[in-house]
């Protein structure tokens, strides 16, 4: 079971000035090395335990910087995305009267609908590069509500943020 994505790898994504490579992966396994529920000695892993990681393609591209982030005339999903957030924030430092430091957002790039929605959507798209890894993999689909935050706020952990929560998933904030 694969948690919802957190709205970091969207800002990696969607702020730079260049768009980042992003390679989708599926790891199998690592909870047989380092299960959270793990004992004493907790910091070592566990040995003779089997791990896979898979690779899916490039799904942005080459990050090139002119035009396309998909290179070779290829335009992605992700290439709208971040010309909509340039929008937003071009649009947001009008309003204000001043350009922002990168990695620094305005109340409205942080709260506002738009710029949530457009995270939400960017988070969306690597999910999904994601499970089409997993897919590949020979796994079955997962039940699409898996995927989204709301989903965790009801059958995650009643609350709890950390440790085994009600519906089986283990939950360690890094």
């Amino acid at each position: 079971m694969m948690r919802y994505f957190k709205w970091g790898i969207a800002r990696l994504i969607l702020e730079p000035d260049v768009c980042p490579d992003i390679v989708p992966m599926w790891i199998e396994g690592n909870e047989q090395i380092m299960h959270e529920s793990r004992s004493w000695p907790r910091f070592v892993p566990r040995v003779n335990k089997r791990c896979g990681i898979w690779f899916g393609e490039n799904v942005a591209g080459g990050g090139g910087g002119g035009g396309t982030a998909g290179g070779a005339g290829r335009y992605t999903v992700f290439d709208e995305l971040r010309r909509k957030w340039r929008e937003l924030v071009e649009d947001d430092e009008r309003k204000e009267g001043r350009s922002f430091a990168m990695g620094v957002l305005s109340d409205g790039l942080k709260y506002g609908q738009e710029a949530v929605e457009l995270r939400e959507e960017c988070t969306r798209q690597v999910r999904r590069a994601v499970l089409a890894v997993r897919r590949k993999r020979g796994l079955p689909d997962e039940d699409p509500k898996e995927g989204l935050v709301e989903t965790w706020r009801l059958e995650g952990g009643g609350g709890k943020r950390e440790g085994k929560m009600e519906d089986g998933s283990w939950v360690k904030e890094a």
